[in-house]
């Protein structure tokens, strides 16, 4: 396998958004690419062969959309989180807003269920709110006394888990929100949480620079990651469970063999990467880095982008000669 990585590369690029992409995400029968960025919108690629088209820029926010989610059932269907205070449900059939949904607080982080049927959002002052997926309505809310980070839900959708400053992952029954444990996971910040497809792991990423994977039965950390020097923002699984993307301010993406914790490369950046995502039926990686250099120009067919970060694809092959894809969003240059 790292063999063919070495040996098999090439790129294009795409013109994303206006400003810094915050999140990146795929829906859930893999055929669209979903981003949401600094400049207020969130954009929806279409997967088609070899490269991406943009189908849709979606508007409304008065604020940055730091992240967002699909369905996990229905491929239509995506909501978004802003600082504007708000939540925002969009359906790609119409292009519409299906519903706007007002929270106590500048929103972070977002999740939907994976029984389809609610959606978490967890803002800068530490509240949760519960919202129903139908009526658009708070079902619950909870407040926390410590930094929550990122939240999920595991794969039975029976528990909540929430990465927390202190280094911990509380764990939460579901739908009762009663305290079943608190992991000291990290001696530092836990930033983020991701479960694998197949419900027999999770990794969190620390601001100690490591990546832990834990067993979900047995809830203990079974092997740790240290390839990466700064605090890790983001994790993603494979489609397959066999594969751990991890990235942090480090220029590059780390690429782990989940079972022996080897790593089987490592993808090159130019910026911090802040959000990273497996296609969820082929080996396909989404990434977005930071623009804090972006200022430059490239020069494309018909004119100048100014300004623009650009959707670059990367090629390459695996071992069961499926098309692997790494897909960035990164600053412009001349």
């Amino acid at each position: 396998m790292q063999e063919n990585f070495r040996n098999n590369n090439k790129s294009r690029e795409f013109p994303a958004h206006s400003a810094k992409v915050h999140s990146v995400a795929w829906s859930c029968d893999g055929r669209r690419l979903a981003s949401g960025s600094f400049d207020k919108t969130a954009s929806v690629f279409v997967l088609e062969k070899d490269r991406l088209v943009k189908e849709n820029n979606y508007r409304g926010h008065g604020d940055s959309v730091d992240q967002l989610c699909w369905h996990p059932t229905n491929p239509d269907l995506f909501v978004t989180a802003s600082g504007d205070k708000t939540i925002r449900i969009w359906d790609v059939r119409t292009t519409k807003c299906m519903a706007t949904v007002s929270t106590k607080g500048e929103n972070i982080n977002i999740c939907w269920s994976p029984d389809g049927q609610t959606i978490a959002v967890g803002n800068k002052d530490d509240v949760v709110t519960f919202i129903d997926a139908k009526t658009h309505r708070p079902r619950a809310e909870e407040q926390f006394k410590f930094e929550v980070n990122e939240i999920s839900w595991n794969n039975d959708n029976d528990m909540f888990f929430l990465t927390n400053g202190n280094g911990c992952i509380n764990i939460l029954s579901y739908p009762d929100l009663k305290l079943i444990q608190s992991i000291n996971a990290h001696p530092s910040n836990c930033i983020c949480i991701k479960f694998d497809p197949t419900g027999k792991y999770f990794a969190t990423g620390s601001a100690d620079a490591l990546v832990s994977l834990w067993d979900v039965e047995e809830l203990v950390c079974v092997r740790c990651f240290s390839r990466l020097d700064w605090p890790v923002r983001t994790l993603s699984f494979s489609h397959d469970g066999k594969m751990l993307a991890s990235a942090s301010e480090d220029h590059f993406i780390d690429i782990a063999e989940v079972e022996t914790g080897e790593k089987l490369w490592e993808v090159q950046c130019e910026s911090p990467t802040f959000t990273v995502a497996w296609h969820p039926k082929r080996p396909l990686l989404a990434y977005a880095c930071d623009d804090k250099e972006g200022k430059g120009l490239i020069l494309g067919n018909g004119g100048i982008f100014r300004h623009y970060p650009l959707l670059v694809l990367r090629f390459l092959f695996s071992t069961s000669h499926h098309l692997l894809l790494h897909a960035e969003v990164k600053g412009c240059r001349l």
